[in-house]
């Protein structure tokens, strides 16, 4: 042991190696929990880039990173200046992911500095906020916004207009038409709507076939 630490001495760290392994231990569990609360939040939606899977890794590097550009100012520069040149191939889709990558590189500095009671509270109140965006989502929302995409063809569209747009209106509440767009032989329609949790889609869609016979109707519920 004493020849580990007389290693990590002439390394030039200017941490001991106790505080290093307190450092990269304390960041491992907050890379273990960001990923558990990316899971528990978002897991389910499964429309991000699958970011999430470097959470685990990420952030005792990132704490090693950080430690290890305290030696000097110039090795910093040197770093940012290196990762620059860093570009991610697969695009974010989305935002949440970012605030968690955000989440993830605060506790990883905080474990680099030592800042631990910092990054307790940082969890706690993103845990917390976290929570209320649940239950807004899941026990009220009856105030949600829905998306509703149709596509027409384009031939049978101005016969369909009139009787479609009054088909919603009786069917979707508060039913606004968002963006009208053409392309080849087919009419794209997007609405928004205020979403039901007991709205019976089956009876809906079989009533719109219904209305559009014998032209055929694409729809897309979001």
């Amino acid at each position: 042991m004493d020849s580990i630490t007389g290693f990590f001495e002439n390394l030039q760290i200017p941490i001991t190696l106790n505080e290093a392994l307190i450092a990269i231990g304390f960041s491992l569990v907050c890379s273990i929990i960001v990923y558990l609360m990316y899971q528990i939040f978002y897991g389910s939606r499964n429309v991000g880039a699958g970011v999430h899977r470097i959470f685990i890794i990420g952030g005792p590097a990132i704490t090693v990173l950080f430690v290890a550009i305290q030696v000097s100012i110039p090795l910093g520069l040197g770093l940012l200046g290196a990762l620059a040149f860093v570009r991610f191939r697969t695009p974010v889709k989305d935002p949440a992911e970012i605030g968690f990558l955000l989440l993830l590189v605060a506790s990883s500095i905080c474990a680099a500095t030592s800042n631990f009671l910092l990054t307790g509270v940082l969890f706690i109140v993103v845990f917390a906020a976290l929570g209320v965006q649940w239950l807004a989502r899941n026990r009220l929302s009856r105030f949600g916004k829905g998306h509703l995409m149709l596509a027409v063809e384009r031939l049978a569209y101005p016969k369909l207009q009139g009787s479609l747009d009054t088909f919603l209106k009786e069917n979707l509440r508060g039913v606004r038409l968002q963006t009208v767009s053409s392309m080849e032989d087919r009419v794209t329609l997007h609405y928004q709507y205020r979403s039901r949790r007991d709205f019976d889609w089956a009876a809906f869609t079989t009533a719109l076939d219904r209305l559009t016979e014998p032209s055929k109707v694409e729809l897309f519920i979001g």
